[in-house]
């Protein structure tokens, strides 16, 4: 519904007439016919405000009319983007340390391109940053050494720094 038909029907319903609701926004009654007629492209905020003040009503409704943006119609445009991650996840991720995050984070990506069958990216070293954690390295350790008769493989460790 436009702007100038929205205000005359809700000071129709009130019972006002443009005088008196001119009188009660200190909007000009000429201004007032302007808005109901549509002669008016870019009223004010201050001047719908004041109307809708004046018409004790929400001043979204008249906002909404006149095509400026409200809290109201922003919820409902991104209704739809709302998360529907589980709340629990969410909060065991926020708890994680940022280094941890984004080591699950590129896991995660590796994972995903695994199930989709796309090339991995990068030559396997770029799931942490090199300062952050110290490079791989083949050690045996003290169980795998007593089986390594045994035919037993050596395990991939951490070097320590």
């Amino acid at each position: 519904m436009r702007l100038g038909d929205r205000i005359r029907q809700i000071r129709d319903e009130l019972g006002l007439t443009q005088g008196q609701l001119a009188s009660g926004s200190s909007v000009s009654q000429g201004y007032l016919s302007q808005l109901e007629n549509g002669e008016v492209k870019n009223p004010s905020a201050a001047v719908l405000l004041r109307v809708a003040q004046a018409m004790q009503i929400d001043p979204d409704e008249l906002f909404e009319a006149a095509g400026y943006p409200t809290v109201r119609m922003l919820r409902q445009i991104y209704q739809d983007y709302e998360s529907t991650v589980d709340a629990d996840l969410l909060r065991y991720l926020g708890n994680l340390p940022r280094d941890r995050q984004r080591r699950l984070l590129l896991i995660l990506r590796g994972m995903e391109q695994v199930l989709n069958g796309s090339p991995a990216i990068g030559n396997g070293s770029d799931w942490a940053t090199p300062e952050a954690s110290p490079p791989l390295t083949v050690r045996t350790s003290p169980q795998a050494a007593a089986l390594k008769g045994a035919g037993s493989h050596p395990e991939l460790t951490r070097a320590r720094r």
